[in-house]
């Protein structure tokens, strides 16, 4: 048993070796610091190499819920807190355009694309840098093209719009990993109008963008 615990828990500290029976009574206080690190290593050879925990693969598969207590936030000032009824007009606007979000995101689900309209993949940056700005600002941002040059109407030149026939068909990773693409390019290069409308509807949510671009999907 020597020996084992020495190769688990080799001595580090100049301490005297203790004479200590592996079946000593753990509720007994230690008598010397000799015999408390003798103690720890009996216990830790005790231990062994590998543990593995038992999980049940079914709960990973389900559908997973974080719950986080606001119970230590700090209350807001006096009078700045909203009134009951404005947190009431609120959850009653969020319902009602919840519902209105769905309702037009079936239908422009079902729908196909212009044939002009190729959605780049989720980890493909530079192809959303070109298909959200359009080919003629992402070169010129990135000095390849001359400025006397016109887009012209083609979206492929201008960028397309956030309509809600594109966005319905962009899960939650994807417009999280446009947006990080947007800001990223926000940061290195230089400030456009388009670059921050397209990161302010995707900040605003899919809410924002519904309202912003139905009035434009009859004419997209």
């Amino acid at each position: 048993m020597e020996s084992t615990v020495e190769e688990l828990m080799p001595r580090l500290l100049p301490v005297e070796d203790c004479e200590l029976a592996e079946d000593f009574d753990p509720t007994v206080p230690p008598r010397t610091p000799q015999e408390y690190l003798k103690r720890v290593q009996i216990e830790a050879a005790k231990c062994p190499d590998v543990v593995v925990a038992q999980i049940d693969p079914k709960k990973l598969k389900k559908k997973q819920t974080l719950n986080i207590s606001l119970s230590g936030c700090q209350p807001a000032p006096e009078g700045y807190s909203p009134t009951l009824k404005w947190q009431q007009q609120q959850v009653s606007h969020f319902s009602t355009i919840r519902q209105s979000v769905n309702k037009h995101r079936d239908h422009w689900k079902a729908q196909h694309l212009d044939s002009n309209v190729t959605m780049p993949t989720t980890d493909d940056e530079e192809g959303w840098k070109k298909f959200c700005l359009g080919e003629k600002l992402y070169l010129e941002l990135t000095d390849q093209i001359s400025s006397d040059e016109s887009p012209g109407i083609d979206y492929v030149q201008i960028g397309f719009p956030p309509l809600l026939s594109i966005v319905s068909r962009m899960n939650q990773a994807t417009v999280t990993s446009v947006l990080e693409y947007l800001t990223n390019w926000l940061v290195e290069k230089e400030f456009t109008p388009e670059l921050m409308a397209l990161c302010f509807v995707s900040l605003s949510g899919e809410t924002i963008i519904t309202r912003g671009s139905l009035s434009n999907s009859t004419t997209g």
